[in-house]
């Protein structure tokens, strides 16, 4: 079945495309994508794909995941969100485990924004969530973008606790690709939860915030509340 997936794949495949997304998602030496690869099918292609191979073995989405193509990658966490939702306890726990112990090819922002929250998070909702302070310590540049977007299903359900202190944590990162995920999921706490928690959050740690951080996070604000913050004027 695999075969026959990636038969699809390329019969869609888009070379002006894909030379596109290589130079988008940042794939040059020393940058965040270095040596990725793409085939060059559009994102709803590849959930077309995954939806038409959704009933994938655990081991052949494993042998996809590995993949050096970055949409054979994609298609591959999506049809693992597929089987998560609707997966009973035990196959949720191992899909649960097999993305945490493949964070090596979940190398890139799309990938981890848009199946962490539905899987990590979603499984950690009603549990002890200290994997992700660990996630949050790892030397992996992933690993971190995987602990602050897991919280996002935190926040979703009303409780911005684990955002909170994941993204204290996090302040000091050196990675821009760290500081605009937090200030998205510390937007998202005042968009779901309350803006009074962002702004005392805020308040707390405005001169630790990195300023790509301070401006993702404040972009619903009214114009003058924003440029207090921007500022550095609020008292």
């Amino acid at each position: 079945m695999i075969k026959q997936l990636r038969i699809d794949l390329r019969r869609i495949s888009n070379p002006i495309r894909a030379k596109h997304s290589q130079r988008f998602f940042k794939t040059g030496p020393g940058q965040y994508g270095e040596n990725d690869l793409f085939l060059g099918p559009s994102v709803p292609q590849c959930r077309a794909i995954a939806k038409k191979y959704s009933h994938l073995s655990l081991p052949s989405i494993t042998r996809l995941l590995k993949s050096k193509y970055h949409e054979e990658r994609l298609i591959a966490l999506l049809i693992l969100v597929h089987q998560f939702e609707k997966g009973d306890v035990p196959s949720r726990k191992k899909i649960y485990d097999l993305y945490l112990s493949s964070t090596k090819h979940i190398n890139n922002w799309d990938l981890v924004d848009v199946t962490t929250p539905k899987i990590v998070g979603a499984y950690l909702l009603d549990k002890d969530w200290s994997t992700l302070k660990k996630l949050a310590r790892s030397p992996n540049l992933w690993e971190r973008r995987i602990a602050i977007l897991a919280t996002f299903t935190f926040t979703c359900a009303g409780n911005p606790r684990p955002t909170l202190e994941i993204s204290t944590s996090l302040l000091n990162d050196k990675q821009d690709l760290i500081h605009k995920a937090v200030g998205w999921m510390l937007r998202e706490v005042g968009k779901r939860c309350s803006q009074k928690i962002l702004t005392d959050f805020l308040d707390s740690h405005l001169r630790l915030l990195p300023r790509t951080t301070l401006r993702y996070a404040i972009e619903r604000f009214p114009e003058p509340l924003r440029q207090k913050y921007l500022s550095g004027s609020i008292a």
